[in-house]
């Protein structure tokens, strides 16, 4: 297990699932390999969130892998499919700079938070950035942002309470070109994908920044709130067809989330969760590391 204060925070986010997946994993695993071992192993995977569809194609590969040996096989063989379904590590598009990044969600699910985590997660690491307070439709979202901004020390491009979205992106990105900035970040409006004058100030916003930084690294960042399970999904596979997101934060993974969304988002939606929060803390955001969560979740024997 590697160390270092984030893995430990992940290891505590997950400890609610890891407990009860592993008590009954072990159960299991002293069994024979029969269908009724399939069947239970079917439940408890379920159970942990990771959908019908996942749970099937994993179940699916460890049949096939034929090395239901010992306890410790198997155990070593889910860990090993897990981790491929998570795939490789997918960090952010930032170079060349410029770079914008956009988060998306509903209310609730931490976007804002998240945008404000970003800057400070960015600005850590050296880059200049520019906050844009593009959810204009809520007051309390503009001055969390400009609380986040002071924290990160980046620059905030507000407006008033209902200005047009667009033309804080558009003073956003002027910003960012006039003061040498590396990264954009966007918060923009809470919205669902039935509301379609939500998804057409999207993409206005969209066209504003595609004229003012034509090739600059792009990314729509869906943030969605671990603790629903398999309603943010459903909420991924909304967003990646109406907004073109490109990859997932998942917010609130704390001691009551189900851990298995996140295998489910990567395998059904191949959409690569590229960062992770565990916390309120400016520091509890980090780039997604595919086997350090495996390890977090189902630790080795």
């Amino acid at each position: 297990m590697r160390e270092g204060t984030w893995v430990d925070r992940l290891r505590a986010s997950l400890a609610r699932t890891r407990q009860v997946f592993l008590s009954r994993l072990d159960e299991l695993l002293a069994r024979p390999a029969d269908p009724a071992f399939y069947e239970e192993l079917e439940v408890l995977l379920l159970e942990a969130d990771l959908g019908v569809a996942t749970t099937e194609l994993l179940l699916e590969r460890l049949r096939s892998r034929g090395d239901r040996k010992t306890p410790e096989v198997l155990r070593d063989s889910l860990r090993s499919e897990l981790v491929e379904l998570l795939g490789p590590p997918s960090s952010l598009r930032l170079d060349p700079p410029p770079a914008v990044i956009l988060a998306l969600g509903v209310n609730g699910s931490g976007k804002t938070t998240t945008a404000g985590k970003l800057a400070c997660h960015l600005s850590a690491r050296g880059k200049r950035v520019v906050l844009a307070a593009a959810d204009t439709f809520r007051a309390a979202a503009i001055d969390q942002l400009e609380v986040w901004a002071r924290r990160a020390g980046a620059e905030l491009v507000r407006h008033r309470e209902g200005a047009d979205p667009a033309a804080v992106v558009h003073d956003a990105a002027q910003a960012t070109l006039s003061r040498h900035a590396d990264v954009l970040v966007a918060d923009t409006a809470g919205r669902l994908h039935t509301k379609t004058n939500l998804m057409d100030e999207l993409r206005k916003i969209r066209r504003v920044l595609v004229r003012l930084l034509p090739d600059c690294p792009w990314e729509s960042l869906l943030v969605l709130d671990a603790t629903t399970g398999q309603n943010a999904l459903q909420q991924a596979r909304q967003f990646r067809e109406a907004a073109g997101a490109t990859g997932v934060v998942l917010s609130k993974l704390d001691s009551s989330a189900k851990g298995g969304v996140v295998l489910a988002i990567g395998h059904q939606l191949g959409l690569p969760v590229k960062l992770v929060g565990t916390g309120e803390g400016p520091d509890d955001l980090e780039a997604f590391d595919p086997e350090a969560f495996v390890d977090a979740l189902l630790p080795e024997a």
